[in-house]
């Protein structure tokens, strides 16, 4: 069942932090929803966790008026909220009570993702003994401990070393893949390219961008390549600029070793539509190419010309 958020308002006193804030999310794929400090982000998660009331605009669950007391969200704060002094396993058998599970139930899902998790060991253990990496692993199994239906993960990955992070990939990659909603909020680029086919950026209040990955990465100019010849960079840059033709479509080339497309050759064409007459000339040079392809904007590109830089959490 899709979930909507349609025309969303919200204000604290006379400042407006929401402004008509349009979004879906649909069963079986993580959608990023970004902003900056202060974009909104955080009221919008906590009117769609029923924390706060929106001043108008709707949350629908499958067409329908969400009914809180029948869906089950499991949400994970970016200010993580667990009690230290309290053993892993009580707490989390706790937490599943208050969710409305039997008390066996709580233990055996509580089990069962701590195994999943690789932290069975921490069950009688206090929380304030765990490293940050393995308190944000119990954080997340209890997030999902209910099995809810709406998954919503705010910074999941903050701080974590990537063995922790590759474990917790795994449980995040199996939710989505049983069709569960799940809501991704990071500024990490690299996570959100990672789960998310569809983003949606919001900007002092106001979504800015929604859609899929790949369609808003094609809307771009599609005329920087990115060539891995197979042999030395700067002999190959020297065949291509010598080349017959290259002169007349090549308005910049360069050898890209340490930049993102890795080691070889950055060549902006004065058209996207003379990307036929590279080919040619490539295959004409005496040296092969390994690789050829169109350099796409990255995601933090997007966020950054979109949003303005990256940094610290929204509200």
């Amino acid at each position: 069942m899709e979930l909507r958020i349609e025309s969303i308002n919200k204000s604290f006193g006379t400042k407006q932090v929401l402004k008509d804030v349009s979004f879906s999310v649909q069963p079986g794929e993580a959608m990023g929803y970004l902003g900056r400090n202060g974009a909104g982000k955080t009221t919008t998660i906590r009117i769609l966790t029923d924390i706060f009331r929106a001043d108008s605009g709707d949350v629908s669950l499958g067409g329908k008026p969400i009914d809180y007391n029948k869906v089950r969200i499991g949400y994970l704060p970016e200010e993580r909220g667990l009690y230290p002094k309290i053993k892993v396993g009580e707490q989390m058998i706790y937490i599943g009570e208050l969710r409305g599970m039997r008390r066996a139930d709580a233990r055996k899902s509580a089990t069962a993702l701590l195994k999943e998790l690789e932290a069975e060991e921490y069950w009688g253990k206090k929380l304030e003994t765990l490293s940050k990496g393995n308190q944000q692993k119990i954080q997340l199994a209890i997030a999902v401990l209910h099995d809810p239906d709406i998954v919503i993960l705010d910074e999941p990955f903050s701080g974590l070393d990537p063995v922790n992070a590759s474990i917790l990939k795994r449980l995040i990659m199996r939710e989505v893949q049983r069709g569960k909603l799940v809501l991704f909020s990071s500024h990490q680029m690299p996570y959100v390219e990672e789960f998310c086919e569809h983003i949606c950026i919001i900007n002092q209040g106001e979504i800015v961008l929604d859609g899929r990955i790949r369609d808003i990465k094609r809307t771009y100019p599609r005329n920087r390549i990115s060539i891995l010849p197979e042999g030395r960079p700067e002999e190959f840059f020297t065949m291509l600029q010598t080349a017959h033709g290259s002169a007349a479509i090549i308005s910049e080339a360069s050898v890209a070793e340490g930049k993102s497309s890795g080691a070889g050759i950055e060549v902006t064409l004065k058209s996207a539509a003379d990307k036929a007459d590279l080919f040619k000339i490539l295959a004409a040079l005496p040296m092969g190419c390994d690789r050829v392809e169109v350099i796409e904007p990255t995601l933090e590109e997007i966020f950054v010309e979109k949003a303005g830089d990256i940094g610290g959490e929204s509200k």
